[in-house]
Formats: structure tokens, sequence, C-alpha cells
């Protein structure tokens, strides 16, 4: 469901059904394409408020069934994944998507209310974990709400909320989580700004403007100075015919993260003025996201 086909792959082989669909979608084909219809049976399975094993996909694995902890960790992940995935495709107004959003976003305010928020690691043994119960947001449900846009006007004190703690400093710990007796990489949860200085866009351009074409959606862009400003810097490297070039080098903006993978690089090729494409129509679009006007030259 969320695998994302390695370096040496032609195509697209080896990418997951959340992840393809969501690949679909941004290249502009519509929900109504075979290749769409046939994935939104699963993608609605998904939603389900089970712990099915059966439903794990690569998640599962032996041993898994058998413990319930690790299950219901993995079938959230899919649930919030699919979801994303679902309200990216256009399926906002459907009652089954509302239902598991409002479930979703339900956990996530109750997380941000309460005082494990301000404190959410634990001490397991020689490292600090997140405490089982900890519910921060992931990846996949902000995506999930920036594609919900009456839906969030519906929550706006969890929005508000959300909106405090995805500015707030990042924790120096990883993101593992207590699951059951096991330790968990958890790399889907956002515990703060993960994009809290220029050197950090520099590092991976496509992750920035990933994560500034999120906030932009969300309707929080303008409302955080630091990302405004690394909004604008990136608007500062176009040339005079409004086309982005690397603020050093000229190699073509590359990313590992993998929930970069859906959106970049949409660019079949990536060599000659191709190169710059991708990040020039990002920045286009994050600009029009944020209400700004869009000249064309």
């Amino acid at each position: 469901m969320l695998t994302i086909p390695n370096a040496r792959a032609e195509h697209f082989e080896g990418a997951g059904t959340i992840n393809a669909v969501r690949r679909l979608v941004e290249y502009g084909w519509d929900k109504e394409t075979p290749p769409l219809v046939l994935a939104r049976r699963v993608l609605f399975r998904l939603l389900a408020e089970d712990e099915d094993p059966d439903w794990l996909f690569e998640l599962g694995g032996k041993g898994i069934a058998a413990d319930e902890d690790v299950a219901r960790r993995g079938r959230a992940i899919l649930r919030e994944a699919a979801a994303a995935a679902l309200a990216q495709a256009g399926y906002e107004g459907d009652p089954r998507l509302r239902g598991a959003a409002r479930r979703i976003v339900e956990r996530i305010g109750n997380y941000l209310r309460s005082p494990l928020a301000q404190k959410p690691f634990i001490r397991v043994g020689n490292q600090h974990v997140l405490a089982a119960e900890a519910a921060p947001p992931s990846i996949y449900a902000l995506t999930m709400l920036a594609y919900m846009p009456l839906f969030r006007t519906e929550h706006h004190e969890v929005m508000d909320r959300l909106a405090q703690h995805l500015a707030q400093i990042l924790p120096r710990q990883e993101p593992v989580q207590l699951c059951g007796k096991k330790v968990m990489a958890q790399p889907h949860l956002v515990l703060g700004d993960v994009l809290p200085n220029r050197n950090v866009a520099d590092s991976d351009v496509p992750f920035a403007l990933t994560w500034l074409e999120l906030v932009a959606r969300l309707g929080l862009l303008r409302r955080n100075d630091n990302w405004s400003k690394l909004f604008e810097r990136f608007l500062d490297d176009r040339d005079a015919e409004g086309i982005w070039h690397p603020h050093k080098g000229t190699s073509v903006a590359k990313s590992t993260n993998p929930f970069v993978w859906p959106a970049y690089p949409l660019e079949e090729s990536l060599s000659g003025d191709e190169r710059w494409t991708d990040v020039t129509f990002r920045l286009g679009l994050i600009a029009r996201l944020a209400g700004r006007t869009i000249e064309i030259g």
C-alpha cells in the first residue's frame, strides 16, 4: 500500500496502491477513471475501525496477527493513508470518508488538549519514546485535512491547536513509540516544525516544497512567518522569466523522503530545462493556494 519504487525501478514498478493513486491524481487523472475506480474499493475498506490483520498488507507479516498492539498500529497507519488518498481524489463529501476523518480528528484533538501533548515522551530502558496513548498528527492525517476544506471549518478549534503544534520546536528525539511491549519507529508522525530553517529547506528542496504546499492547503502558510520567509526565498531563486533554479549548483533537486514520491517529480525527463519544471510549478501552485496573484509573462 505504501511502498515506493526503488532507485533502479523502471517506471513505477513497486509503487503501492495508496501512493500510486495519489500520483495519478497529481497527474490530473479523474477519480472515475477505471484504475482509480478499481482502487477505490480497497481504500474505503481500509477506513473501517478494526484491527483485522488480513488488511495489513506490507505492514503485516509473520507473528503480527498475534500481536494486537502492532496490528492496531498498522491498521491506523493504513486507515489515515487511505483517507488522505480518498480526500485528495475528491471524496470529501462521502459519508464514509467524513466518518473516518471525524474519528481521526477526534483522536488528534483529544491528544492536543491533554497534558500528554506537552510531554509526550516517557523513558523506557535507556531511551525516550512516545507513550503508547500519544496520538500526534501523522503526515497522512495532515494530507487528508489539506484536501477537506469544508470539514476543516467544522473543526476549527482542533485546527487552531494543530497550527500551534506544527509550529512548535521539533523534539530532538526520534519519533518512536511504545506499541505493546515493542518500541517501533513512527516516521509518519509529525511532532513539530519539520521545516525550521533555511538549511533544512536547502538540504531537501522537494520535501520543503511538499511541506509548504501542505501548510498552504491547510491555510497555515501565511500564519507562520518562518515558512513564509522560506517560501519567499524560493521565489527569489527564480530568473527573469520566473523559472526556478537551485540556489547553488545546477543539479536537479532530489529527495529520498518517501512522503515526497506521490508528487515529485512529475516531469518524465530530468535533463535540460525540464530539471526546473517541477519546482517552478510547485512554487506557482503554493502561491495560488496562499492567495497570491499569479503573473504569467
